[in-house]
Parts: C-alpha cells; structure tokens; sequence
C-alpha cells in the first residue's frame, strides 16, 4: 500500500497527466481494463476553463531516446468534461486526480469550485506551467506567482491539491517550497523540457507550433536531480516523473525521495506500462527484503 497525500493506493505507480487516455482504453478493451488496470490512481488530462483545440499539427517529433509533443492540451473545457468524462471515469477502480490549468489564479479557482465537491474526485493536480494573463510570468516557474496560484484554490475545498512543477525553473526547490508554504499537500515533477525539431528538407520547425516538450527516456537523469533536490527541500510527499520504462527506474525516483512515481511516454509505447514497472518494482522490493543483491546503478538499462 502506498499513502500518498491522504489517499491510500494499491501501489505507488500513476499515470502523467495526458499520456493515458483510460474512455479511449476502456472502448477497445472494455470491462477488461477495469479489472487489470494499470496504474493505482488515475490523473486525467488536464483541463481548462473553455474547450481548447489544442495546436495545429505537426504535433509530434520522436527523438533518439524520448518524444517531443505540441498537443496543446485539447479539452473540451470543464463543463464538457463535469457532462461527458466524469461519468465514465467515475467506474474506475483506482482513485481519480482531476488535473486543471487556468491563465491566472482566477481561472484555477473557478476550475476547482466545479470540480472538487464532485464525489468522484479524489485529488486535483494544479499544472501551474500556464502564463498568469496578469502578470505575464509562468506560474510554475515564480516561486510567489506559484504561492498566489495555490491560495486562491486552497481555501476552496479540503481534497488534496497536488502542484505539478515545470523542470523549466531557475530553482524547482523554491517553487516547491512556495507551493508548500501556501497549502500543498504534495508536489508533482518533472514535467516536460522545452524542446524542438527542424524538418528535414526546409529547416523550418517540424511542429506546427514551433516548440514543444520533451520526454522519455533522454530526461531521465535530469528529473531525477531535480526530484532528489526538490524532495529534500520540503516536507509534503512527491511524485516524481521523467523518463520511467522499468521497474528498476521507478525504484531509483522513490529512492531519491520520491513518495510515489508516474508514467508517461512509456505509455505511448506500451499502454500495460504501468502494470509491468509495477510488477517490476514489486519484484525488486522483494529481493530487497530478502537481501538478494541488485545489479550495479551502472549497469542499469536505459
């Protein structure tokens, strides 16, 4: 079992926000997912106040050792999500994280007011990696602008607010520490690393929207840092992410603090992901306990 923030779990392996899309599984596989799914909580995509169509396309780049995405966060805003989603997502078996993003703490709070008394809620994930329209400053990456996010929502309800950090900061450890000091009850990271591609032939930027994040495997060894160091900087529990295909890799994210782990990219390749690194993990615990030894941090596969 694993606590993370008030919520008891089956295990500490979740999904990144985006990267699962459990109505799309549920319509190919049926009640056949209900009965093994792959994560022990469920983080839906993230949501916004209006229905977004997300960037133009190209949306997608893959790199030598991950993905660069520009999706954009299509959604179909947060009254298409409380009439159409919430309904079916309410038949998982897992806990449900709500994530949401608005432009400024004003849009977060409407965002929370509409989807925390929801009994199928269990947690909202804050995805501060939005420009505030106010001030112009992304508000993950401000350390007050961060703190103004997470109290305008915290007054709003007593489920646990979960801040996603972008890995795009000065220092993540002071953002963290901000999100903490104004209410927190566990932080969540890495989220992608700016990131582009050039066409082939022209030159020109592959994706439509020029830019976009990158993640998988080649981010792996960042996010860890900056999970290790975030961790030790505060007291709510963690959630790190950035790069987990194995088993072995989420033992190392809860080892350098971590409190629980997520999956991302590796979903894309593989949709039974979080079923097998838990599984994986399970194993290597095992071992641990029975004092088996371990391959060498350096021979770890990538």
């Amino acid at each position: 079992m694993t606590e993370l923030c008030g919520l008891t779990l089956s295990g500490p392996v979740l999904n990144g926000s985006g990267t699962f899309d459990a109505i799309a599984a549920h319509r190919t596989f049926g009640d056949a997912l209900w009965e093994a799914f792959p994560f022990d909580a469920f983080v839906t995509k993230t949501i916004t106040v209006k229905p977004r169509q997300g960037n133009p396309p190209p949306r997608l780049w893959e790199t030598a050792a991950g993905l660069i995405n520009s999706i954009g966060l299509p959604n179909k805003g947060v009254d298409g999500f409380l009439a159409d989603d919430l309904p079916r997502l309410r038949e998982l078996p897992v806990p449900l994280i709500v994530s949401v993003m608005g432009y400024g703490p004003a849009e977060l709070a409407a965002l929370v007011r509409a989807v925390a008394p929801r009994d199928e809620v269990a947690a909202l994930e804050l995805n501060v990696s939005c420009p505030n329209v106010e001030s112009g400053l992304i508000m993950g990456s401000d350390p007050s602008e961060t703190a103004r996010a997470v109290e305008a929502v915290r007054p709003l309800t007593t489920k646990p607010v979960i801040v996603k950090l972008t890995p795009n900061a000065t220092e993540p450890a002071a953002v963290g520490a901000a999100a903490e000091a104004a209410g927190a009850d566990a932080l969540s990271l890495v989220n992608t690393f700016k990131g582009m591609a050039l066409h082939p032939r022209t030159a020109e930027p592959w994706l439509g929207a020029g830019s976009g994040g990158v993640s998988g495997p080649g981010i792996r060894a960042i996010a860890l840092e900056q999970v290790h160091t975030v961790a030790k900087r505060v007291e709510i529990p963690v959630v790190g992410m950035g790069g987990i295909t194995t088993g072995v890799h989420a033992r190392d994210f809860l080892d350098a603090g971590a409190a629980a782990v997520a999956v991302g990219t590796e979903n894309f390749r593989d949709p039974a992901a979080g079923t097998r690194i838990g599984r994986e993990l399970t194993a290597i615990r095992g071992r641990e306990r029975g004092f088996s030894p371990l391959p060498a941090h350096s021979g770890h596969p990538d």
